[in-house]
């Protein structure tokens, strides 16, 4: 058997290997002649699965280790008679910290003010559940699971707007069909947004039109916006990245947990597949220990402090920002390169108030 495999992968180089012979490449270098004599292809967001790549290819599986799949052609796939796998779910605690730390971030009190989540499907279901954590009113809009599943629970796109401080993109990117989300958040969704509102994007950069995201935060119709995808990625505006109060190089489902599992999900893909049994419920081992792997609160120190501290000790990005603003050219490399990031599990909190400490419970954080 026959394996290519994204070198940048976590946790995957010599898991195949007794079984198979295993070809590790770039992500965005991988071309058709790399495929002539593969079965499986184990990817990441940077290869386009499309019949270009993939036609006249003996491969039969490919399993992407992420929870996005817009970089494969399903119809393609379809035609070519080759099965495909992605993650779902798999970064998406990793995600809620990222938002955590972003919310928290701005060191205002949060209790009481509405988060708009868009897309409430792995991912967004664990937002919900940060903000309820954080005290805050939640709306939910998801207009396919309102369609399945009726409308109790679920917010107008309008209502949504009109209310939310907070609103957080988290649905696929898709160009037609009847819910398109190529450019949802366009100038006029920008301007229907409650004055003084934040955006935050993690699901993909094309959700977001980022030359009406760019007026719209020089008009001030935005207070601020969060950026972690932007369009055209790696070649991302930089006048854009200057004006948001965090950007970061697509990192925020990053964590080494949700690496973990996303690894996890597409090797076991693989294994079933082709019948390699003793991979069937294959996992990393134990991951790193975060350092600190306690964090000290005072409680001293406001709420909001002791909350912003805890977050972003767990998803740091304020350095994320700064590496990104300091050389937007290394958007790739950042990415690709990302450190070891743990996710609330992995930490104790010491001391705190009351009120905070029953907060971070709530986010998954340990408490000692």
């Amino acid at each position: 058997m026959r394996i290519v495999a994204d070198d940048k992968i976590p946790f995957l180089k010599g898991v195949f290997e007794p079984y198979a012979e295993v070809r590790y490449l770039p992500g965005g270098a991988i071309r058709q002649e790399d495929l002539r004599n593969a079965d499986a292809l184990i990817t990441r967001t940077r290869t386009r699965c499309n019949r270009e790549l993939l036609a006249g290819t003996p491969v039969r599986l490919i399993a992407t280790a992420t929870i996005g799949f817009d970089h494969i052609d399903a119809a393609a796939m379809k035609e070519l008679e080759i099965d495909w796998t992605n993650a779902p779910g798999c970064n998406a605690r990793g995600v809620a910290g990222y938002l955590a730390a972003a919310l928290t971030g701005f060191q205002r009190p949060l209790r009481g003010l509405t988060l708009g989540v868009v897309g409430v499907g792995n991912v967004g279901r664990r937002i919900v559940e940060t903000g309820e954590a954080l005290g805050m009113r939640v709306l939910r809009n998801d207009p396919p699971r309102a369609e399945r599943e009726g409308s109790a629970g679920f917010s107008e796109l309008a209502q949504l707007l009109e209310e939310s401080d907070f609103i957080t993109l988290h649905v696929p990117l898709e160009r037609g069909g009847a819910h398109p989300t190529f450019h949802l958040a366009d100038e006029v969704f920008l301007n229907a947004m409650k004055p003084g509102a934040v955006l935050l994007n993690t699901s993909r950069g094309e959700v977001a039109d980022n030359p009406a995201l760019k007026r719209a935060l020089l008009a001030g119709t935005l207070r601020a916006a969060v950026l972690d995808v932007w369009e055209n990625e790696p070649e991302i505006d930089r006048e854009l990245l200057a004006q948001v109060f965090r950007g970061t190089p697509h990192i925020a489902g990053y964590s080494a947990d949700g690496k973990a599992n996303g690894t996890a999900m597409a090797v076991q893909a693989v294994a079933r597949k082709f019948g390699i049994e003793p991979l069937y419920e294959w996992r990393p081992s134990a991951l790193p220990a975060p350092e600190p792997a306690t964090i000290d609160l005072a409680a001293a120190a406001s709420p909001e402090e002791q909350l912003a501290l805890a977050c972003n000790t767990a998803c740091d990005l304020l350095r994320d920002d700064a590496d990104l603003r300091r050389d937007p050219g290394r958007f790739e490399q950042l990415r690709g390169n990302y450190r070891i990031r743990r996710e609330a599990p992995a930490y104790t909190i010491r001391g705190g108030s009351g009120e905070v400490r029953d907060t971070l419970k709530r986010l998954d954080f340990r408490l000692g």
